[in-house]
């Protein structure tokens, strides 16, 4: 009942790679989402902002 699965067994500096890659990846899309808001903003124009509420 207690058996160890066959599973992969990380070591520590691969672990602090995967951490560092998720990491990595986050903020690029992060930057991605940010830059994404910014050219729409442009494209629509300083008018959005003086739209009816």
């Amino acid at each position: 009942m207690n058996e160890e699965p066959n599973g992969i067994k990380l070591t520590d500096e691969q672990k602090s790679r995967r951490r560092s890659r998720s990491v990595a990846i986050a903020i690029v899309l992060g930057l991605l989402v940010v830059l994404f808001y910014v050219v729409t903003v442009i494209k629509m124009g300083p008018a959005i902002l003086n739209r009816p509420i």
